[in-house]
């Protein structure tokens, strides 16, 4: 049975996942993507918004070099890998303050223990346990970085991926490994070596291997002949791959792997179904679908264990910029800022920030489109528009003492806004006076006096209350 086995190369597979190659493409997309993510420690003003607590230890420590010989980059990536390979990814706290120091531990020896029976310490704990070098170490809760899977059962562990889609990895590897036989048998095919009489097991071994040669194109000279005795035939196994649906099986098992890393499709070069409107629409899916829960839970475990109480009740917190990932096309991102900046969210100098420009004088100011007012104050600028403040020029104005009663007229409120359209394009120079009084005169009925009194006054309508929006 084994010697079958071995025939049809379904023997064992490499014990490393990590040589399947969507195994390991979706590894190193996540990995990178968490590892190029700047890491800021903010701090909550209240009313003064958010701002980066530069002058904090821990800032540049976290956003620089977590130890001595890791980048940020290099830190957060080895983290990451840890946690999809082996489910978890610890990493020990050394030092305080300024002198604190993240080292990556090997998650293949750490055990983690609960010490329910206060064996290790006074108070009952979760422990991490690190053997090393034949020594243990004992690390508490409040030592270790710990991250995990979403997929765990009690909240502590999590389980990885090679674990759970065991099956469908091997699977990819054989598949790969059958692929590899081919491209060494030259892509002969198996075949069936028939005769007549009885080999010795030695002189049947010496005859295989040099028909074997032969088929592999071993022989100097001679690619395409194959020789066989007399009283000997030649009976090849044609498996063609199409006729397996080789390569669709294999494509939807590279999907079901990237599935359960959160990858999508077109992340792994399959393209067939997408439907993405945009480059910026499809990293907005993948964040949002698969990064998100990873950076919330790094961001709660660094605000948790390596912040005192006390700044924590102060507002600072640890926080990934996803901004480098969802950025847009140049264009996009100028008229994206353009737009804040004019409604008063970004300061310019800000907006410059974020496409690596230099600060410029004056530039920390909030500015925006003057004819911008608060909600309390909207509908005033009718009820105190006079004509005193419009161009009168050539026109007959009556004046206030002497100017007649305006006419009690049914006005719907659809009627009275745009009547107060009207005075509005005036008041801001869109819209001639003698238009305006023209368009009154003919859509409603009053006469010109009435309408220049209205344009100059539109109190003058005795619009309700509840009718100017206040209410």
């Amino acid at each position: 049975m084994q010697q079958l086995v071995d025939f049809l190369n379904l023997g064992d597979v490499p014990k490393d996942k990590m040589g399947e190659a969507t195994y390991f493409a979706c590894m190193k997309i996540l990995s990178e993507s968490i590892g190029k993510l700047p890491l800021h420690l903010l701090k909550s003003n209240g009313k003064s918004g958010v701002i980066k607590a530069a002058n904090h230890p821990l800032y540049r420590i976290l956003k620089y070099r977590p130890n001595r010989y890791m980048t940020s980059t290099a830190f957060w990536t080895a983290m990451e890998n840890n946690r999809n390979h082996y489910g978890n990814a610890y990493a020990m706290i050394g030092g305080y303050d300024q002198h604190t120091e993240l080292w990556v531990l090997p998650p293949e020896e750490v055990e983690i223990w609960y010490d329910d029976q206060k064996i290790l310490a006074d108070t009952p704990d979760i422990w991490y346990l690190w053997n090393h070098g034949g020594n243990c170490f004992k690390f508490s809760s409040s030592e270790v970085i710990h991250l995990r899977t979403s997929t765990s059962f009690d909240g502590i562990t999590g389980l990885s991926v090679q674990d759970i889609l065991r099956t469908t990895l091997e699977g990819n590897q054989k598949a790969q490994q059958m692929l590899n036989r081919l491209y060494d048998n030259g892509f002969a095919g198996k075949m069936v070596f028939q005769y007549t009489g009885e080999l010795n097991t030695e002189n049947e071994k010496i005859l295989m291997r040099k028909i074997q040669a032969y088929a592999k194109g071993e022989v100097d000279g001679i690619n395409n002949l194959l020789p066989v005795p007399t009283g000997f035939s030649l009976q090849p196994l044609d498996i063609k791959l199409t006729d397996a649906q080789f390569l669709d099986v294999k494509k939807y098992s590279a999907l079901q792997i990237a599935a359960a890393f959160g990858i999508k499709p077109n992340q792994i070069n399959d393209y067939e179904k997408s439907s993405y409107a945009s480059a910026e629409a499809q990293q907005l899916a993948f964040y949002v679908d698969t990064l998100l829960y990873v950076l919330k839970q790094i961001e709660e475990e660094l605000t948790y264990k390596l912040l005192t109480p006390k700044e924590i009740w102060q507002g600072y917190h640890f926080k990934f910029n996803v901004s480098v990932i969802l950025r847009a096309d140049l264009k996009t991102q100028i008229d994206t800022l353009s737009t804040a900046v004019g409604n008063f969210i970004y300061t310019p100098n800000e907006a410059r920030a974020f496409l690596d420009l230099a600060a410029k004088e004056h530039g920390d100011q909030l500015i925006g489109n003057g004819s911008t007012i608060p909600i309390q104050d909207v509908g005033s600028q009718y009820r105190n528009t006079r004509t005193d403040d419009l161009p009168t020029d050539g026109l007959d104005v009556a004046d206030e003492t002497d100017r007649p009663q305006i006419a009690q007229v049914s006005l719907n409120g659809a009627q009275i806004s745009s009547i107060l359209e009207v005075v509005q394009s005036v008041a801001h120079h869109e819209m001639e006076l003698q238009s305006a009084i023209t368009l009154l005169t003919t859509a409603f009925p009053f006469d010109h006096d009435t309408a220049v009194q209205i344009i100059g006054n539109p109190d003058l309508l005795n619009i309700p209350e509840k009718g100017r929006g206040s209410e």
